[in-house]
């Protein structure tokens, strides 16, 4: 295998590797709250955490399948942030899980001069490398962003790595 081939296939293999885990995070955190709780706010300032799943979606859709996987970019970004209700969690979950899926596949698929080609997304330049560490940067920080919500509203950490030994010293 060619050094070109296996750093791509390193970049995919990562890629979707984080995002499988922000959305073990987000269903973990999804099953922990109330049909009620997903739209609430925290403040004025901020998102309920349905209104970040519903950007989340709308942000992959705009990245990923839109620009990597070169089709119509129909995103209607303020719509994400005015909902206030009229979705449930697991009406959201699967809306997040379809995309997400959409995703993975277009990631999955891109070619090399997908990942090289230079376009234009939300006004600013990127490759397809480049959005797709926006892409996967996004997710995860929004993905922190729920849990936090989530442990404030439960008082309680949500286990994401319950059985595992975060302590090991690297080796090389």
């Amino acid at each position: 295998m060619d050094k070109e081939t296996q750093l791509v296939e390193e970049l995919v293999k990562n890629a979707l590797y984080r995002i499988d885990e922000s959305m073990r995070m987000i269903k973990k955190s999804l099953a922990e709250i109330s049909e009620d709780e997903v739209w609430q706010k925290p403040n004025s300032s901020l998102n309920s955490i349905a209104n970040l799943i519903l950007h989340l979606c709308g942000n992959i859709s705009q990245y990923v399948i839109s620009s990597l996987g070169e089709t119509e970019d129909k995103r209607l970004r303020d719509s994400e942030f005015s909902l206030t209700s009229g979705l449930t969690k697991d009406e959201l979950l699967k809306k997040l899980e379809d995309v997400v899926g959409t995703a993975k596949r277009v990631i999955f698929d891109a070619t090399p001069s997908q990942l090289v080609k230079i376009r234009t997304v939300q006004g600013f330049s990127f490759s397809g490398v480049g959005i797709i560490l926006h892409a996967v940067e996004h997710y995860s920080y929004h993905t922190g962003q729920i849990a936090f919500w989530v442990k404030q509203l439960k008082n309680k950490d949500l286990g994401f790595y319950d059985g595992l030994d975060l302590n090991k010293k690297n080796k090389n």
